[in-house]
């Protein structure tokens, strides 16, 4: 029988970065079944909660304080595995002067005395991000704010603010930046160049810099701008700021905009902005009208793939030894023909909601009904929770999912459980993943899934069915590891790899048209 123990320490700080890298080095150690490292905020002890696992000492914590959640195995040393996280804890506390490092208590405090300082990086709950985020741009700062739980007022404010002075307001929930070669956050290793990428989503933005960097190119700013910025509250007031410092910017020819779909009045401003740039500009807009990109004087990009292609181009890169053009549908006819009778629906399960976007549009061009937790329209939106039907697409990176957990791309052991579970089900004829190497991503995300694939081709097989696993490994050679080692490993193991998020769309899409 498991035992569980909780404990709060009143007045402990961590940022939930540090806290998500602890929840996931500790969920690994032996003798533990569930472990978490949050503050204390309403959300986290509400995510306790639903879990049964919100004790009236945890229900009492305050916002400032750390709760540790220990679930140990039947016979597990609870005392010994609490301090094996207490540890865990201790190496992301901040160094100490005596080992040569100067700490600093507060934003104003560290930007005084550091000399060129001009950027903060703000991972802090967010009841107090905003606050922090404004101290920082009053400081003279930029900022890239990680956190999310930002009200819409606070960021219009921010955002406002900052272009007031003259700084970029990176986020709310933004993930993903290269901000003079250095990528903060979630971000891939690619060399510079001429590409200037300005994004409302994280892994779309990585995505259209790797496949950059595949194709010979090089990026010299990625900025994101948050999710929400190109929604009709906040009005593209980042994306628009990006485009104009990209302009110019004399290290940048040409500049590429990612975006799940715009408010429509917010495209038409940020379009207006385009076409001022004076340098071509590369739009993908996930579902965006063609139409009305090309009559903005902008390049539309059809893909994300299109996308770095057409960048690539206007960079005057020239391109990369060519590869075979991807056989989607000679793909998916060696699929098919080996799924058992009542094999008819495609699964995805991805870390990267751009990645999963892009693949469902695909899979919905098919003329099939596809659901998700991310689906615009009601009739087809799934909760987290709910068990999947027909074709599923889910983004295990929503908010649904990550309350109180670490991101998928950090810890997947949510995702992992639900790969099994597909498993079982007859009808599934494919089962699509996802894997984002880089900065502040797990370490080897292939290796910790192999055990689940391996698991889930054994459950089809001993049901008498062939279960296709096929994945996308979001990458570059310059990562460690690298796309190359992820992918060997994982065709190692009979999984179909994919080289762009456009092809693993194309390939399930094609597999969910033969296999009605």
């Amino acid at each position: 029988m498991s035992t569980t123990t909780a404990v709060v320490r009143k007045n402990t700080y961590y940022d939930s970065v540090s806290l998500m890298s602890v929840s996931t080095k500790a969920n690994a150690l032996e003798g533990v079944e569930q472990a978490f490292t949050a503050m204390g905020t309403e959300m986290n002890k509400g995510v306790l909660d639903n879990l049964g696992l919100l004790t009236d000492e945890l229900r009492d914590a305050a916002s400032g304080d750390l709760m540790i959640v220990l679930v140990a195995a039947d016979g597990a040393a609870t005392d010994t595995l609490l301090t094996q996280v207490e540890e865990l804890l201790q190496r992301k506390a901040p160094a100490s002067a005596g080992a040569g490092a100067v700490t600093y208590r507060t934003l104003t405090g560290a930007a005084g005395a550091i000399d060129g300082a001009n950027l903060a990086v703000i991972a802090v709950n967010g009841a107090y991000a905003a606050r922090e985020a404004r101290k920082a741009l009053t400081s003279g700062l930029h900022v890239m704010l990680f956190s999310d739980n930002v009200s819409v007022a606070d960021e219009v404010a921010l955002k406002q603010l900052a272009h007031e002075k003259g700084l970029f307001m990176m986020g709310p929930d933004c993930g993903t930046a290269i901000i003079n070669n250095v990528a903060l956050c979630f971000g891939n290793k690619v060399r510079p160049g001429s590409v200037g990428i300005v994004a409302a989503s994280g892994t779309g933005s990585q995505e259209v810099s790797v496949r950059v960097h595949a194709l010979g190119g090089g990026v010299s700013q990625l900025i994101g701008t948050g999710g929400r910025d190109l929604g009709e509250e906040v009005g593209g007031l980042m994306m628009t700021d990006g485009i104009r410092a990209l302009a110019a910017d004399p290290a940048t020819d040409v500049i590429v905009l990612v975006s799940k779909p715009p408010a429509p009045s917010v495209e038409r401003k940020v379009l207006a902005e385009a076409a001022a740039a004076g340098k071509p500009v590369v739009v993908y807009f996930i579902g965006g009208s063609e139409e009305v990109v090309t009559a903005a004087g902008a390049h539309f990009a059809a893909s994300s793939l299109d996308a770095a292609r057409q960048a690539v181009a206007h960079a005057g890169v020239e391109p990369a030894a060519a590869t075979e053009e991807f056989d989607a549908e000679a793909a998916a006819d060696a699929v098919v023909g080996r799924l058992a009778e009542g094999q008819h629906h495609v699964r995805g399960l991805f870390c990267g909601g751009t990645l999963c976007d892009e693949t469902m549009y695909a899979v919905r061009d098919a003329g099939v009904d596809v659901y998700s937790n991310i689906q615009k329209d009601p009739a087809f939106r799934l909760a987290a929770t709910a068990p999947s039907t027909g074709h599923t697409f889910l983004d295990f990176g929503d908010d649904d999912f990550t309350n109180g957990r670490p991101h998928p791309m950090i810890d997947p052991a949510l995702r992992l459980e639900r790969l099994v579970e597909e498993a079982k089900d007859p009808s599934v004829a494919a089962l699509v993943l996802d894997f984002v190497l880089g900065f502040g991503s797990h370490e080897d995300p292939v290796g910790t899934t192999l055990p689940a694939i391996r698991e889930a081709q054994r459950i089809a097989a001993d049901a008498g069915r062939h279960l296709p696993v096929i994945a996308y490994v979001l990458g570059t050679d310059l990562d460690t590891p690298s796309v190359a080692a992820q992918s060997a490993a994982l065709e190692a193991a009979g999984v179909l790899v994919t080289r762009s998020s456009t092809e693993t769309g194309r390939f399930a899409r094609e597999i969910a048209r033969k296999a009605k």
